[in-house]
């Protein structure tokens, strides 16, 4: 038996899931970057904002790609 949370987000998950997923490639990463500048312009700092938990899970994707894919910049 599911959480009664998941049933409830259920129908709602296609939607989501275009947005929320962890990134695989070089675009989905850029996209993913792209709307999480687009929260940060309208969030801002407002930890209350009702998006501000999107934010902070977005920031986290892009992270795990960045640390799996994007080579570090060491100074020479």
């Amino acid at each position: 038996m599911l959480d009664t949370r998941i049933e409830k987000a259920t129908p709602h998950w296609a939607e989501v899931s275009k947005f929320l997923y962890l990134p695989h490639t070089e675009k989905e990463y850029k996209e993913a970057v792209r709307l999480l500048d687009n929260l940060v312009d309208a969030i801002g700092e407002d930890e209350n904002h009702p998006l501000a938990s999107l934010m902070e899970i977005l920031g986290v994707l892009i992270e795990k790609y960045e640390d799996e894919h994007v080579p570090e910049v060491t100074e020479i």
